[in-house]
């Protein structure tokens, strides 16, 4: 990213500023890469002319920049930089857009997709990989589901991974699940050269940084890219300015982990798969298979007692991927055997994570909080896939399908929340995700703007470990984000508080109103560290 770096001090003025050490603040002055005052336009005088820059922010809105908690960022760029058929609407229309890719990338090794989702398609019937064949011209072709966790291929692909056909999860002219899907998906990355890889990089932390994102957690893995992927990303996101990135790596092999630089092997080691691909591990049946099943466990209650052990002795984050409530339950199981072993403060002051965890029950929401486990969740898949007649619904008919992602539930309880996207499983969009939280499909899952606000900035920031940032008061970390954006309001699932907050006399500094409809906050700028990473129009 080329834009050049901010100078060493500057004054925000004529603006709103998102702060709870004032929430009447206009202005803010920003000093080697921290904050240094939040305070009204009065006082702000006196700063003026002590500093190098000072930016008129004519009316903008200046809050923390969003941290995103899950990113999956070379496969982010790819799907930028590549095939996105998240908004393909039928099968014809995939189609159409694979064979035109593939005539205007007449050079790649291996043709790369992402997004479709055969669920909300008319015959809700997946790719074939005669289609697949036909529409590519029979070159290698990798295709993955919405979720991640299935994919499409084409015969040239699968001739690429000998042995794949004798694989688990393989089947005729169906879609790859579980070690076959990780091997088709480990040949199609494998194929994406240095360059391709760094451009897909950058363009995914551009992007990143032009929705006013100051942070990413990278969650990569043996199953999930390669371990030249997570470094490179690494020492991108070092010697270039843009987004903080905070790796993770999915291994129960800890000293790994940490000697790739990951803060934990934590992120996507799998407990289980995804509901949209069947493979969640649920308690009970699916509902919409022709033989009953309940997915896929990939670890046991052993196997995450013995990682939790492990990570937590040596000092490091351990984290599972758990959606289906049968995953959830191993994991809490796991921790707590932990917590009787060494100690419960111990297992809690580690802040292990729990990446998804849609399927909570009431005793898994309290055994959270009991074991000081951050939930790492994702509003956006509530917004795509809830709703008495989504694909949540699909999977485990209208009654299971309710009680996914209890926000509100875990917020009683006490259990810290960190929003992110999964990109690009759904975009990279924060304020869309705090609008999902805000405006759950199921009402009793309902959080304020407030609480999600700060689940997606403050709330990332803590799950690594830190308490001293994500909010903007002196001493923080200036990173923050600038926006055009209508009045501000204070929105709550309780009527009551909403008009109590709005009273001046709450001191409770207001947010865009995110009501479904209105239009979202357009990102100005982006700044992390007190130097701009991104530079808008106004």
């Amino acid at each position: 990213m080329s834009t050049p770096p901010s100078p060493r001090t500057a004054l925000l003025r004529h603006g709103e500023v998102h702060s709870p050490a004032d929430p009447f603040a206009t202005a803010m002055v920003v000093e080697a890469g921290h904050i240094a005052w939040v305070g009204s336009e009065g006082a702000a005088d006196a700063f003026a002319d002590g500093v190098d820059e000072v930016v008129d922010l004519d009316g903008a809105l200046v809050t923390p920049a969003f941290t995103d908690a899950h990113v999956h960022t070379t496969a982010t760029g790819l799907a930028l930089t590549g095939l996105d058929l998240t908004a393909a609407a039928t099968r014809a229309e995939a189609l159409t857009l694979v064979r035109e890719h593939a005539i205007a990338r007449p050079t790649d090794r291996v043709l790369l997709g992402h997004g479709w989702d055969a669920s909300r398609w008319p015959d809700r019937r997946p790719l074939t990989r005669t289609e697949l064949d036909e529409a590519t011209g029979g070159r290698p072709v990798y295709l993955s589901r919405i979720d991640v966790h299935s994919a499409v291929v084409g015969t040239a692909l699968l001739d690429l991974v000998p042995g794949i056909t004798d694989l688990p999860g393989y089947a005729p002219d169906e879609p790859l699940t579980r070690d076959a899907h990780h091997a088709a998906r480990a040949a199609a990355l494998g194929a994406v050269g240095p360059a391709q890889r760094t451009e897909a990089q950058r363009a995914a932390l551009r992007h990143a940084a032009s929705v006013g994102i100051g942070s990413v957690h990278e969650c990569g893995g043996p199953e999930i890219s390669g371990e030249d992927d997570f470094t490179s990303l690494l020492d991108l996101a070092r010697s270039e300015p843009g987004p903080r990135v905070v790796g993770y790596w999915a291994d129960r092999d800890i000293e790994r982990a940490r000697a790739l630089g990951a803060l934990g092997a934590a992120g996507d080691l799998f407990v289980d798969g995804a509901l949209g691909s069947h493979t969640a591990c649920l308690h009970e049946p699916y509902a919409d298979t022709a033989a009953p099943h309940t997915g896929i466990a990939y670890l046991t209650t052993e196997d995450v007692a013995a990682h939790v052990a492990a990570c937590t002795e040596a000092g490091l984050q351990a984290g599972f991927h758990a959606i289906g409530d049968a995953a959830v339950t191993s994991v809490v199981e796991g921790v707590r055997a932990v917590a009787e072993k060494l100690g419960i403060a111990r297992v809690r002051a580690a802040r292990h994570r729990v990446e998804h965890a849609e399927m909570l029950t009431p005793d898994a929401v309290a055994a959270f909080a009991e074991l000081g486990l951050t939930a790492s969740v994702q509003p956006a898949f509530d917004a795509l896939w809830g709703g008495d007649s989504g694909m949540y619904a699909d999977r485990l008919g209208v009654e299971r399908a309710r009680a996914l992602n209890p926000f509100a539930a875990l917020l009683r309880a006490g259990v810290p929340l960190a929003f992110g996207s999964d990109s690009p499983v759904t975009p990279l969009d924060p304020w869309a995700a705090v609008r999902a939280a805000a405006f759950h499909r199921t009402p009793e899952h309902r959080v304020s703007v407030r609480a999600a606000f700060t689940a997606h900035t403050r709330g990332g920031w803590r799950a690594v470990g830190r308490d001293d940032a994500g909010t903007l008061v002196p001493g923080a970390p200036a990173d923050y984000a600038v926006w055009r954006t209508d009045a501000l309001v204070v929105q709550a699932p309780d009527d009551r508080v909403a008009r109590w907050s709005t009273d001046p006399r709450s001191g409770t500094p207001g947010l865009p109103d995110l009501t479904p409809g209105a239009q979202l906050p357009v990102c100005l700028r982006t700044v992390v560290s007190g130097q701009t990473v991104y530079a808008g129009d106004r």
